[in-house]
């Protein structure tokens, strides 16, 4: 299956260059950055929860074990198979539990996956966020990499509050000071977040 990337382009560069001139030399340097998406919002939740908490490698091992023995990443497939199979993939009880419980949501269409597309950011992650094991950063990852929402930036994330506190040189950021950033790179703060990212390991 082909890969699908983040998509942003011009449009949204030359606006935040415009907005952040630091942030825009910093754009500059970095260039344009190509990064995966999983655009069924079902599949990415599910890989969001293998990944949580073990290194990329290891998520990429377990995941691959676990599509083998999926087939198919749908509701119906996770309840049909047994919780030792999974966890025989590389995960934990609670792992497991939390898969099982986000292919329930969706059988009951507690959540509709097939039309969160369909909803403002914000009820979006209200949704979500009442499935056991899913968080508001998770949710907010849901927004960015599924689902390509542009304008998506968490104080919950580490690596973006230490992009920013690298970028401007800053000793710490309070809530306050980071809705301040993030009202300036509003409407596309999922593209700076793309950038912050990159600038957190510098």
């Amino acid at each position: 299956m082909e890969k699908e990337y983040f998509k942003y382009g011009k449009k949204e560069i030359e606006y935040l260059k415009e907005k952040d001139k630091v942030l825009g030399e910093n754009i500059d340097k970095i260039g344009f950055i190509k990064r995966e998406i999983i655009k069924n919002p079902f599949e990415a939740l599910i890989s969001s929860i293998v990944s949580q908490q073990v290194s990329k490698k290891a998520a990429e091992t377990v995941w691959f074990r676990f599509c083998n023995l999926i087939h198919e990443i749908t509701p119906e497939n996770i309840i049909n198979i047994d919780d030792e199979s999974i966890k025989k993939c590389g995960m934990s009880n609670r792992k497991v539990e939390y898969i099982k419980e986000i292919a329930d949501a969706a059988l009951s269409k507690r959540v509709d996956f097939n039309n969160l597309k369909l909803l403002t950011d914000e009820e979006i992650i209200k949704q979500l966020i009442t499935i056991r094991g899913v968080g508001t950063w998770t949710a907010q990852m849901i927004l960015i990499f599924s689902l390509n929402r542009l304008n998506v930036i968490s104080y919950d994330d580490l690596g973006i509050r230490k992009g920013i506190i690298n970028l401007y040189e800053l000793e710490g950021i309070s809530r306050k000071e980071f809705n301040e950033y993030k009202k300036k790179y509003s409407p596309y703060a999922s593209v700076a977040s793309l950038y912050l990212w990159e600038l957190a390991s510098k």
